[in-house]
């Protein structure tokens, strides 16, 4: 999948595609179905189907002092929609200067200008241009007036409800990170540089890997059931792993760290970049009064990440599959 932030040259490829709006924050179903519906759209039409995403996210944009928990940052996003079989993606800045861009404006300067598209495709949400003026049908009479295609897909509900990146971000808040991956189509997953920490683990004969996720991250505080593969330069072997996630009560506190515990593996992990899926909430982060009582919940909670993870293959979903993280 080429990914394009420059577009004062368009590849020829890619000109007459069909092209998804949006900004796509967790790729979960609803938006699956914005997407695919591009990609069908494109395939009749014998022509790329590709995304355009806004970085940073609007809403960082306008409330930066309001920390908004992205389900899937940058190469999260893109790794799953290389995925899903887009053929590209635009990465446009969004900056002061597009936020005072009128809807038109931007119709005119990036969709027939710059991309030629002959399709576009949005969710029936989507707004985009100054003060949020570029509604779904602002869209189609654009399309008509220029020469493109315009579909809009309705809202996407399934047993779980409408799927939206706010539940998504409340389930993860509650620990669910199983009813965010049935909302998701995946498991939700992390990435991030191995960092030292206490060595407390270690200690306690249960050597971590270390990830400071980002501040705005609110994942329930708890213990889970993980899969983690080490990132480009080494095998894709998934591994077991139990991860707690928290501020470590019992030894005092502190900031918020991503602790995984990888079973049967040993070596030296820091520096690197690994990929952390969760798969099951074990349990709440608890202060523990002795250590001993510690290193006996934490055998406990081993034992129950491996039950979980053991019948996990049989729950892997075909993106889950397509994303690397199965393993059936």
């Amino acid at each position: 999948m080429r990914v394009l932030h420059d577009l004062s040259k368009l590849p020829a490829g890619l000109r007459n595609a069909s092209l998804a709006l949006g900004n796509f924050d967790g790729v979960h179903r609803g938006h699956q179905a914005v997407l695919r519906a591009t990609m069908d759209i494109a395939a009749e039409a014998g022509a790329s189907a590709g995304a355009m995403i806004f970085e940073p996210h609007p809403r960082e944009f306008f409330q930066p002092h309001v920390p908004l928990f992205r389900l899937t940052p940058l190469d999260a996003k893109l790794e799953i929609f290389k995925a899903l079989g887009l053929d590209f993606t635009v990465v446009v800045r969004f900056d002061a200067a597009l936020a005072q861009t009128p809807a038109g404006a931007f119709v005119e300067e990036f969709l027939v200008r710059r991309l030629a598209i002959a399709h576009a495709v949005a969710g029936f949400d989507f707004q985009f241009g100054k003060g949020r003026e570029g509604t779904p049908d602002f869209l189609k009479r654009a399309g008509e007036r220029h020469g493109f295609g315009v579909s809009i897909v309705e809202r996407v509900a399934g047993a779980e409800g409408e799927y939206s990146s706010s539940t998504v971000r409340r389930h993860l808040e509650s620990g669910d990170v199983a009813a965010a991956a049935r909302m998701l189509g995946y498991r939700w997953f992390v990435r991030g540089e191995v960092i030292g920490g206490d060595k407390r683990g270690r200690d306690l004969g249960f050597p971590t890997a270390n990830i400071a996720l980002p501040k705005s991250t609110r994942l329930r505080y708890g213990i889970y059931a993980v899969r983690a593969r080490r990132s480009a330069g080494h095998e894709a072997k998934l591994h077991d792993a139990v991860a707690s996630f928290g501020v470590r009560p019992t030894f005092g506190g502190g900031q918020p760290l991503l602790e995984v515990f990888v079973f049967d593996f040993s070596g030296d992990l820091y520096g690197e970049i690994i990929e952390v899926q969760f798969v099951g909430f074990i349990r709440p982060e608890a202060k523990f009064n002795h250590i001993d009582a510690l290193v006996e919940r934490m055998k406990e909670d081993m034992r129950e990440a491996r039950e979980q993870l053991a019948v996990a293959p049989e729950r892997d979903s075909p993106l889950d599959k397509a994303l690397g993280f199965a393993t059936g």
